[in-house]
Parts: structure tokens; C-alpha cells; sequence
């Protein structure tokens, strides 16, 4: 097994202008923001068999069919070059509630860390029910999944562009 990322919180003050800026609506005071930040667990496998790292939601939440959460993880992953995350959701949210991701997939490159918003990840669920059920997530537990995948290039590929942003920055 390769060792090829390491995973951080984003700083306390990335954390807080994010979670402010997607929780607008919420009476949240900074105090309020920072406990919700000391309180985020780096995600882990749930298994040594595991490839799929989880990632606990920072606050309980619930949607009913056809609506969306965006949530600030306060996660960053550091990944050697040649390598990629790819967010899923949990499975079993996705096949009990259609739980999906807004992107269906999501990417961190590895160049996303020294991003200008500190590699911060985002999540953004939809709640896709055909069946009328509303999904529950409590604050801590497993609402999405990362797998590290290596990745190639072609033999003529000659990008020397360098990333400067988050979501839509590269186009």
C-alpha cells in the first residue's frame, strides 16, 4: 500500500470566513463557528480493508427529497503528484436516499492545497429520493467517502499552467 497524502484541517480563520459565507442564515457567532471547527475529525478508513476515506459532517443536518446542503468540511489533503481524490457518497446514503453528489463525482488534485482558499473541500449533497424519504446526518458521522486514485498523462502533454482558486479555477 502506498502512502500518499496526508490530510489537515484548513486554518481556524479559512474555516470560519467559509463556514460564515455558506451558513449566512444561521445565527452562528464566531464562537459558535470556532467550536464547530475544534470539534472536526480528520477523515479515516473505517477498516483496513477500506479504500474509501470518510468524512464526518461538522454539523447535523437533514434534507428532504429535492434539497441541497453545501457544506465546508474544513479538510485539506496534501497528495503526491500523479495522484487524485475522488468523492463519493457513503454508500449506503446513496442507496437508501439517493443521497448524491451535486458534481456526481468529486476531484482534489493534488495541486488544490496551495490553492488561494487553502485546499479547502466542499460538499454539496443532494437528497434525490424518488421515494418521498428524508436523509438524517448526524453532527460527526460519515456523510462522503474519498479514494486516492494515481492518474497518467499522455506522452505529448506539455501543460505548465499553474492552479490559482478552488471550484472552476483551471477553465
Amino acid at each position: 500500500m502506498k502512502r500518499i497524502a496526508q490530510f489537515e484541517k484548513v486554518s481556524s480563520e479559512r474555516f470560519i470566513k467559509d463556514w460564515s459565507n455558506t451558513f449566512s442564515s444561521d445565527k452562528s457567532d464566531t464562537e459558535d463557528v470556532r467550536r464547530i471547527y475544534e470539534d472536526i475529525k480528520l477523515p479515516k478508513r473505517a477498516t483496513s480493508g477500506s479504500a474509501g476515506y470518510d468524512f464526518y459532517s461538522p454539523k447535523a443536518f437533514s434534507l428532504k427529497p429535492g434539497e441541497t446542503i453545501l457544506i465546508p468540511t474544513g479538510i485539506r489533503v496534501k497528495i503526491e503528484e500523479g495522484w487524485v481524490m475522488k468523492f463519493y457518497p457513503r454508500s449506503g446514503l446513496g442507496f437508501k436516499y439517493r443521497l448524491q453528489l451535486n458534481n456526481t463525482v468529486g476531484i482534489i488534485d493534488s495541486d488544490y492545497y496551495g490553492s488561494d482558499n487553502e485546499g479547502h473541500i466542499f460538499c454539496k449533497l443532494t437528497n434525490d429520493s424518488n421515494e418521498d424519504k428524508t436523509v438524517a446526518i448526524d453532527k460527526g458521522a460519515g456523510f462522503m467517502q474519498g479514494i486516492f486514485v494515481e492518474y497518467g498523462i499522455t506522452f505529448d502533454d506539455d501543460v505548465a499552467d499553474l492552479r490559482n482558486g478552488g471550484f472552476g479555477s483551471t477553465s
